[in-house]
């Protein structure tokens, strides 16, 4: 293939059989064409996040934009949304291999969020053969073979949405012009330039979710790649849906501008609560008086989560969009009836929550949870497809509603081992090439990871880090901890990296500097 690549276009990667499906001439010139128009205002906007983070880190806090009010009051709507996407009680979601694709499609979820991010380790083979496998799951063509079972598609299945990379990604494998590629311009030009027009011929549509978003501007950016994807591939303007994860402290303050942006293309938003916390440390990491509990402590009903999912669902309802709640952690635990009864309560109790509150839907991490949370949509909504008539004008939330970071206690000794303990086994994983592991029966992926390394570095340096024993955390405990936690990991016969993946722990909570994303410098190592 290297003699057939377009001008300006190299690939640092084996090419795989099949691979050539996928990395085709016209496609990978699709891909050239995006990256050349719209890299340039990416790396504006990160050089713009990486600015906005300084002034954070002086003290600065956020408040709602003043420039955009009449955009927040004014009375507008979201164009509709597609009859695909006007039901979508339970959404599962998960990575891109065959067997996930196939057990969350036939799961009975309405919908299905397949992941090039958060949930997948993006190395080289999986995000091909990712893009592989999904075409070949909207061709009904999937299957896997595991032992004597053979995985199939069956009839009727759910609703694909895809989620490519966040814009601070690349996919260091390609290059255009010298540059790597976005990872997210990537993954979306791949899915559709192989994959839109058999979706739309099949009923459905080119459907996203897109992750960590901070502001108006990035959505901008965004609906931009929309409207010239259409036109370059003869797609009527409106056809492609995106839903917006509200999972950092930034975009909370301009949901009305990120839903106003993609008007013509919204499908919503969601509550993505695990990178939400995450991206709250992150942001006030600097604050000696920020300080957050054990993450166990850190529910929906917390005040700061708890206004930031109040004042989403209004936003999304008024606007005419979908309001989608986030994911639960829990997962079944076949072999302990005890354990298993208080996940499956757990999922039960918040879906009940998000239904209630007026929520259209919400996502589960298993196909063995949705029968649970569609339970308890259904309870609540009857045979309605959504709640957007639930306006919420009750709802008032302020800045310093979404400022409001309580509990900040208890942070005990099993919270740190926790996320000690969480952070080795997924990292370990995670350069093992799996992005979505279970963990102590939950699932984790790299958001949750996030908070564990996130918090450790906070608590060192905050002076309300202490543990209820009255021992400060410190890196000299961390460090007497990590080797502990890490033949804990090893007696358990995982798989991984866990010995790199110590270290890498151990010194990114322990350092000066505050990496801004875990996953930048494992990329590198992947």
């Amino acid at each position: 293939m290297t003699t057939t690549l377009p001008a300006g276009v190299q690939i640092n990667a084996p090419l795989l059989p099949g691979f050539e499906t996928i990395l085709t001439r016209p496609a990978l010139e699709f891909v050239a064409a995006l990256h050349r128009r719209f890299d340039p205002r990416r790396r504006e906007l990160l050089e713009a996040r990486a600015e906005r983070a300084r002034r954070l880190d002086a003290g600065e806090r956020p408040d709602f934009l003043p420039e955009t009010k009449a955009i927040r009051e004014g009375d507008w709507k979201i164009a509709p949304v597609p009859k695909p996407l006007e039901c979508r009680r339970v959404e599962i979601t998960g990575p891109v291999d065959a067997k996930m694709i196939i057990n969350a499609f036939n799961s009975g979820a309405d919908s299905y969020m397949t992941d090039f991010e958060d949930s997948n380790a993006p190395s080289w083979t999986n995000q091909i053969q990712g893009q592989i496998n999904i075409g070949q799951a909207i061709r009904r063509t999937l299957t896997f073979e595991q032992g004597n079972k053979t995985y199939k598609l069956n009839d009727r299945i759910a609703t694909l949405q895809v989620r490519p990379r966040g814009w601070h990604l690349d996919e260091k494998h390609v290059l255009v012009d010298g540059k790597r590629v976005s990872g997210g311009i990537f993954d979306f030009a791949l899915f559709m330039f192989h994959h839109a027009k058999e979706q739309i011929a099949r009923g459905a549509g080119p459907y996203f979710y897109l992750p960590k978003i901070e502001n108006h501007l990035e959505a901008r950016l965004w609906n931009d790649i929309f409207v010239a994807t259409q036109d370059a591939l003869g797609i009527p303007q409106g056809t492609i849906k995106a839903t917006v994860l509200i999972e950092t402290i930034l975009a909370t303050f301009e949901m009305d501008e990120i839903l106003y942006e993609l008007r013509d293309h919204s499908a919503g938003l969601n509550a993505g609560r695990w990178d939400y916390i995450f991206s709250a440390i992150k942001k006030f990491k600097l604050d000696s008086d920020f300080c957050l509990a054990d993450r166990a402590q850190i529910t929906m009903r917390v005040p700061f989560m708890d206004a930031y999912a109040q004042l989403l669902l209004k936003v999304c309802h008024r606007h005419g969009a979908p309001a989608i709640g986030g994911m639960n952690a829990q997962i079944p635990v076949k072999n302990n009836p005890e354990v298993h009864k208080r996940a499956i309560d757990a999922v039960r109790g918040d879906k009940r929550r998000a239904a209630q509150d007026g929520y259209d839907g919400a996502w589960v991490a298993h196909p063995g949870l949705v029968e649970a949370a569609m339970e308890e949509f259904t309870a609540v909504l009857g045979d309605r497809p959504n709640q957007f008539d639930k306006q919420r004008p009750d709802v008032n939330v302020t800045a310093a509603d979404l400022l409001d970071f309580k509990p900040e206690t208890p942070i005990t000794e099993a919270g740190l081992r926790m996320n000690i303990n969480v952070g080795i086994h997924y990292l370990g994983a995670w350069l093992a090439g799996n992005g979505c592991v279970p963990i102590h029966n939950l699932m984790e992926d790299a958001a949750t990871a996030e908070i564990s390394r996130s918090q450790v570095w906070q608590w060192i340096r905050s002076h309300k880090g202490v543990l209820d024993d009255g021992r400060k955390v410190t890196a000299e405990l961390v460090r007497t901890l990590v080797p502990e936690e890490l033949a804990k990991i090893k007696a358990g016969g995982h798989v991984g990296k866990f010995d790199r993946a110590a270290d890498i722990f151990l010194t990114m909570s322990t350092q000066e500097a505050f990496e801004e994303f875990l996953t930048l410098p494992l990329y590198e190592e992947l």
